[in-house]
């Protein structure tokens, strides 16, 4: 049972929890770029990065293939 209670709390601890700042940063990025807002995305960006957004974050919303700007 005790190996069962460690083998959980080290699944926990590999899960990462981003910071409230970044989920919002990154949801405003997102807006943006459906908006075609570029101006914002700069700032938008560095908010992220700054409270810990992945570059592999930021550019999954780069790059998303459902954003296809006309």
């Amino acid at each position: 049972m005790k190996s069962l209670v460690r083998a959980h709390q080290t699944a926990r601890a590999t899960v990462r929890v981003k910071h409230p700042i970044v989920l919002t940063a990154l949801l405003y990025l997102r807006e943006a770029l459906v908006r075609e807002e570029y101006e914002k995305c700069r700032e938008l960006i560095a908010i992220a990065e700054e409270f810990g957004a992945s570059e592999r974050d930021v550019n999954y919303l780069l790059e998303d293939p459902r954003r296809v700007p006309e």
